[in-house]
């Protein structure tokens, strides 16, 4: 009788585990090498901004310089009292790295001044913006918000006197045109009289600051209860900077001095920036 040919169970095993290797080797191979060439590199992230922490507001100006701009606060006779004017009054803040602001309050028989400085870290969520593009958009939207006016044109002020000067000369004044300056020399009366019309002295009117960080500037406004509020900010690198001082007279009889407090206001700037360094 003819024997039938007959393979070990053994054998057939190891056929199929050395064909399923095969196979596998073959599509893992493939697999490795498409991951490989579809590998791409990604963009370098924007750079950060040069401060990664802020100082406290509350202890950013000295004594001397809130006591040039609130007299009140040596006028107070009780120590403890005059302790708290000193230390200010802290803005709430969720996060003090990222802002802190502080607040000054001193009466004095002349006036009541206030003082509020807000340092602001600005930090940028996309990897493609800086920080300090980030930073400067903001203060971009703060001075827009200002809405400073136009400096005057050197060129457009010399032909407007020049013309006035040679319709001066060229003839006298038609009645029309004294009756025009009379009316208007009235209304320049009235408005004198009327606070909410008072406008900033030449040359100290709102504008755009040199030297001063970054880029910065300053706002005066003057209410119609002859409180004069006077706003510098500037920018140094990812911090924006605010120093908003106001002084509210006892009596409405005369406003506050705009350069005595543009003055002050932007001499606490000048410290405030060289502390950030």
């Amino acid at each position: 009788m003819q024997r039938k040919a007959y393979v070990p169970g053994a054998v057939v095993l190891l056929a199929a585990l050395l064909a399923a290797c095969t196979g596998s080797s073959g599509s893992g191979g493939a697999a490795e090498d498409s991951k490989a060439g579809s590998a791409t590199t990604s963009a370098p992230a924007a750079q950060p901004g040069k401060y990664r922490t802020l100082s406290d507001a509350c202890g950013a100006v000295s004594h001397d310089t809130l006591d040039s701009l609130l007299p009140g606060i040596k006028q107070i006779a009780d120590q403890e009292q005059r302790d708290r004017a000193y230390a200010g009054e802290a803005a709430a803040t969720y996060n003090n790295d990222r802002r802190s602001g502080c607040r000054w309050k001193a009466e004095s028989p002349g006036a009541t001044d206030h003082l509020f400085v807000d340092l602001e870290r600005v930090v940028s969520y996309d990897n493609t913006v800086s920080d300090d593009s980030r930073a400067q958009e903001v203060y971009a939207t703060k001075e827009k918000a200002a809405n400073l006016p136009e400096p005057p044109s050197a060129s457009a002020t010399g032909a407007s006197s020049a013309a006035s000067g040679t319709a001066t000369a060229s003839a006298p004044p038609s009645p029309s045109a004294s009756a025009s300056a009379s009316t208007s020399g009235s209304a320049s009366a009235s408005d004198s009289a009327n606070p909410s019309a008072t406008e900033t002295p030449t040359g100290l009117e709102p504008r755009t600051l040199d030297g001063l960080g970054d880029e910065a500037f300053l706002d005066d406004q003057l209410s119609t209860a002859e409180q004069r509020t006077v706003t510098v900010v500037f920018r140094t690198s990812n911090v924006i900077v605010t120093i908003e001082y106001d002084e509210q007279p006892a009596t409405t009889t005369q406003a506050p001095d705009s350069k005595d407090m543009q003055d002050k206001a932007r001499k606490l700037a000048q410290q405030l920036a060289g502390s950030l360094g």
